[in-house]
């Protein structure tokens, strides 16, 4: 026979020896690696693709699939872009770390305490607590010269909100020298059974745009006060060199480049605080209402004059100033004309502007001028859209519209 024909018991050792082999180079090349042997067979094809863009230039809609390291670096935050001296960072930060609250005993002896609802009787023997900790912070939002910061209220549920946000009126840009940066302010989950999930995707989105400033106390209607005071205190402790502040919701069109031409004129030192002001409002005392408020908590007859939380513009300095006023007064459950009473003990007056809609462009809520581009592109500030709307005038506006006239609101 041939030289290679081997008797069967020494071909059986070479194929033992040359198996084993292979074996050991897969599982060398596999531990070199760090991969899991199912990942070793498709190595080959992940070498072809052509590697991810980085972060920055990719579309915030596929952004989520490119940023798997976040499951294992959780504790990594966002570099801070501008160092401050050790003793300044310790000087200047959020100062709250522990929830020591108990309920307020007094008012269980009161009478006029027993006639009231519930969810009165729990804002009540809770008022007094009235800064909890941070649990995602961004101090450098407010690193070097900012001249106007949007901040957005929002709910953890409603992501769908903020990311419509960030596509159109949220973008930060800087417009001829002028910076604008982005917040969103939230809450925990109010639904303990939805808690732990999205806390989990909002970590995952803070990951990804570094733009959200949570606090660890419920998100509800009545605490939107609660949020109110914690941004001024935070602001009051980053923020030295903010020039102006949009502040609204999450379910507005805003038009930054005509909130811009708006303030161009503005000198500093103005105390500006503008708005869609309602002027001798009266407090609501029918029960079904949502803004219902009992005689016991508030018993004037009117509420001094203050803007629609849907969406205002104030100085900077004057913000500073809301926060030491906002800590001479009780919490109020109705988070704008909580801020309403603060200008008031200011001596501060809003002003009304034409161009913020925060109850609508109409009152008829089906009226079509709600839905005509050609109004949103003169305005400031118009509630309601829904992410789909939001998307859709966005585009409308920012397309070669024709309208008969550019409305003079500015």
């Amino acid at each position: 026979g041939f030289p290679w024909d081997f008797p069967p018991n020494q071909k059986k050792t070479i194929y033992k020896t040359v198996c084993l082999s292979f074996l050991l180079v897969i599982t060398v090349t596999v531990l070199q690696r760090g991969m899991a042997p199912s990942q070793f067979m498709q190595g080959q094809q992940q070498k072809e693709l052509p590697p991810p863009e980085p972060l920055k230039t990719q579309k915030r809609d596929n952004s989520f699939s490119i940023t798997s390291t976040f499951w294992k670096s959780k504790k990594e935050k966002a570099p801070v872009k501008e160092e401050e001296s050790v003793t300044a960072k310790q000087a200047k930060s959020w100062d709250v770390t522990t929830t020591n609250c108990s309920a307020n005993q007094n008012f269980s002896k009161v009478d006029w305490f027993k006639g009231l609802e519930p969810n009165f009787q729990q804002f009540l023997l809770y008022r007094h607590c009235r800064y909890f900790p941070m649990l995602i912070n961004h101090p450098e939002k407010c690193s070097g010269d900012v001249y106007l910061l949007i901040v957005v209220k929002s709910i953890i549920t409603q992501h769908d909100r903020r990311e419509a946000i960030r596509r159109t009126w949220g973008q930060e840009k800087e417009v001829e020298g002028k910076r604008i940066r982005t917040l969103f302010l939230l809450g925990t989950a109010s639904k303990e059974e939805e808690r732990a999930n999205y806390q989990k995707l909002l970590d995952y989105e803070n990951h990804i745009y570094g733009d959200i400033l949570q606090w660890d106390f419920l998100d509800s209607f009545f605490n939107l006060t609660l949020k109110e005071v914690h941004f001024l205190k935070w602001l009051n402790i980053y923020c030295d060199n903010v020039r102006f502040i949009f502040k609204g919701d999450d379910d507005v069109f805003v038009s930054p480049s005509n909130i811009l031409e708006f303030l161009e004129d503005k000198k500093e030192g103005e105390d500006l605080f503008v708005g869609d002001v309602l002027y001798k409002a009266k407090p609501i005392r029918k029960k079904e209402n949502k803004y219902y408020i009992p005689s016991a908590l508030y018993n004037k007859s009117n509420y001094p004059p203050y803007a629609g939380g849907g969406g205002f513009i104030m100085d900077g300095p004057l913000a500073k100033r809301l926060h030491k006023t906002s800590e001479t007064l009780e919490l109020y459950p109705i988070d704008d004309v909580f801020l309403g009473m603060c200008l008031e003990v200011l001596k501060v007056s809003p002003v009304g502007h034409e161009g913020f809609k925060t109850f609508g462009i109409v009152k008829n809520k089906n009226s079509k001028m709600n839905k005509e581009p050609c109004f949103f592109r003169s305005m400031l500030v118009v509630h309601k859209l829904l992410p789909p709307e939001l998307l859709q005038m966005w585009d409308l506006v920012h397309s070669n519209l024709t309208c008969s006239r550019k409305l003079n609101v500015l």
